[in-house]
């Protein structure tokens, strides 16, 4: 599966930005699908991830409340609604996908990923 990320760019603290994964290839809907990110030194890190059907989701605990991650099958697109973004939220934002059902905040276990879009969020 190829997957595109976009929907990234400056918006400033407070704000609120929406990321779309939009996937082609193999069956979208076979994937688990998660958005991790990475600033500038540091390790990739799990963001938010989404069951098959969409029906079960994960947060890390510094996105959660503000975060919210969807998915439309019908569209191969998994969504990333951020809100209330901090400056500590700036990074390069990847979507990646997976047909594991555990361990699915280790970005090891992900086989697919996008290119990556940038998010900055200015104080």
């Amino acid at each position: 599966v190829q997957l595109q990320a976009s929907g990234g760019g400056l918006v400033q603290a407070g704000g609120s930005l929406r990321l779309s994964c939009a996937a082609s290839g193999r069956t979208f809907s076979s994937y688990v699908m998660g958005w991790f990110r990475q600033a500038p030194g540091k390790e990739r890190e799990f963001v938010a991830h989404i069951s098959l059907s969409g029906g079960s989701t994960g947060y890390a605990d510094s996105v959660k409340g503000r975060f919210t991650i969807s998915r439309d099958n019908a569209k191969n697109t998994v969504y990333l609604q951020m809100n209330s973004l901090k400056v500590e939220d700036t990074a390069a934002y990847y979507c990646g996908a997976t047909t594991q059902y555990m361990r699915v905040r280790n970005p090891i276990e992900y086989d697919y990923w996008g290119q990556g879009t940038l998010v900055t969020v200015s104080s």
